[in-house]
């Protein structure tokens, strides 16, 4: 009976720990081996973002047991700090600090927030009745500004009115100068000015203030945005933060509470996944960029490489991937373009031109596409309904006039490239036609003759999915595979770089506010 009742207890408090366990508010390390309890995060931002920056953290520390360290200043200034501390994320009052830490080494990812606009602050009820830019001139005014060496709505404001004779005039008043817009705000607010310039933002956290707005500063948009800093010693674990202060559904919800436009964001989740379709082509030259993205990102790509024509058809049939690396452009265009419009706007990567392949010394003599209509031969040619190469092999034929006559030589009909190389080097067949770039692990049992012909190149562009719930992240992902470091992996493959830099698509859905200030 005792070791019945001992077995009992046992199996008793055994649950009561699984329970505890599941009940307790302790997520364990994304990063595995327990919870992440004692890890460091170094944060700085922009001092007019404190408060829900400050909710954010709060947050975030509670859920995964961090120990953070925290500085806020003018954007300006802290663009100048990072380089000379141990930084993991810069939270900007505006993209362009973000940007110019890019340019110069200091900043990697950047990953929108919210956006703000400027306007004039003054005591609830207006008392000074001010109600243009012209009236911070008058005499009975007294007007505090931030300073733009150091503060992102000085630097704004001072760019978009320096040659506004109004603000010359307001400029060359004695006016109460700071380094921050809190600084401004609480001017305001305890009557040391009578009027400042702050973010709309900025004013509607303060029930002591209100917000005057006026047409000079109608204009005038800034992106708040998270940048993760390039020597991070904790990379994953910053971009982790990054990505729950801006998902929807976790970090931006603080920002709508105290007023911001939020952007749309990503959906959270501890350890995303991915899902990308990609030109079998294409394999080689992206495998490495994308192990090393999930590395840095802590994420998971889920990565499906086929022919072209066999991806649109699983896109078609309902497949949405967040990101699509196509083989050739009309490929894109059919589901970029057409009813499905399934993708933002794409970039083109790379590009590769169409050759023909036989066995090395070219015992058939072959020179020319007209020489693959010769009877007798046997050719491997793609499936034009399968992927892109076959496509572009039909119009290159039809052009010649001899799509029926090559087509009727083809003793082995794949679905991609390298098979037809396969089909050559090993099965014995005549001739192929494939992309340069599949020749080059087999170039010296090959000879490799040119097309002349524009219509030979294939040009590889890439795009995110409109239906992502990770269109930031997805964003991302693009902007390795468009990296200088990815640039060295394409030609090492035997591509021609093409490498568009222009803003990724998904940053455009990402930006999309879905709150009003003030709201």
């Amino acid at each position: 009976m005792n070791r019945r009742f001992l077995l009992a207890a046992l199996l008793s408090i055994g649950a009561l720990a699984v329970l505890i366990l599941l009940m307790r508010d302790e997520p364990l390390s994304i990063f595995g081996g327990g919870p992440a309890e004692g890890e460091k995060l170094v944060v700085y931002c922009a001092a007019g973002i404190n408060p829900p920056i400050e909710d954010i953290l709060k947050d975030y520390e509670r859920q995964y047991r961090i120990k953070r360290q925290t500085k806020f200043a003018g954007s300006g200034q802290l663009l100048g700090d990072i380089r000379l501390a141990e930084v993991d994320v810069f939270v900007a009052a505006d993209r362009k600090y973000l940007l110019d830490a890019r340019r110069q080494g200091l900043v990697r990812e950047i990953i929108p927030l919210a956006r703000q606009r400027p306007t004039i602050a003054v005591l609830k009820g207006n008392p000074k009745k001010i109600a243009s830019l012209d009236d911070l001139n008058r005499t009975d005014v007294r007007v505090s500004l931030a300073n733009p060496e150091v503060a992102a709505i000085g630097k704004i404001v001072q760019q978009k009115l320096k040659d506004d004779p109004v603000w010359q005039v307001i400029r060359k008043r004695e006016v109460v100068e700071r380094a921050t817009v809190n600084e401004v705000a609480n001017d305001v607010k305890s009557g040391g000015a009578d009027a400042g310039i702050v973010w709309d933002a900025t004013a509607s956290q303060i029930p002591d203030l209100e917000a005057i707005d006026v047409p000079e500063l109608a204009d005038l948009e800034s992106d708040i945005c998270i940048g993760v800093v390039t020597q991070s010693p904790r990379p994953a674990r910053a971009l982790h933060f990054a990505r729950y202060a801006s998902a929807r559904d976790k970090g931006l919800l603080y920002f709508k509470n105290r007023g911001y436009r939020v952007v749309a964001g990503d959906k959270w989740a501890e350890r995303p996944v991915l899902q990308m379709s990609a030109g079998a082509m294409t394999q080689r030259a992206v495998e490495r960029t994308i192990q090393e993205f999930q590395k840095r990102e802590g994420v998971e790509v889920g990565t499906i490489y086929d022919g072209c024509g066999q991806l649109v058809g699983g896109m078609k049939a309902g497949a949405r991937p967040d990101v699509y690396l196509a083989c050739d452009r009309p490929f894109m265009d059919m589901v970029h373009r057409a009813d499905l419009n399934l993708f933002f706007d794409p970039r083109n990567v790379s590009r590769t031109a169409a050759v023909i392949i036989t066995q090395k010394g070219n015992p058939k003599g072959l020179r020319t596409l007209e020489d693959l209509s010769r009877k007798g031969l046997r050719l491997a040619l793609c499936d034009s309904h399968q992927s892109a190469l076959g496509a572009l092999t039909d119009a290159l034929l039809t052009k010649r006039g001899i799509l029926e006559q090559v087509r009727r030589n083809a003793a082995a009909t794949n679905a991609t490239a390298d098979r037809c190389v396969e089909n050559v080097v090993v099965g014995g067949l005549d001739a192929a036609i494939v992309y340069r770039v599949n020749t080059t692990l087999q170039r010296e049992k090959l000879e490799v003759i040119a097309i002349d012909d524009p219509l030979a190149y294939a040009v590889q562009p890439i795009a995110v999915g409109r239906n992502s719930d990770y269109p930031n992240l997805a964003g991302r992902l693009m902007e390795a595979i468009l990296s200088a470091q990815s640039q060295e992996q394409f030609q090492q493959n035997g591509f021609e770089w093409l490498g568009e830099t222009s803003p990724p698509a998904a940053q455009n859905q990402s930006d999309k506010t879905v709150g009003r200030s003030g709201g």
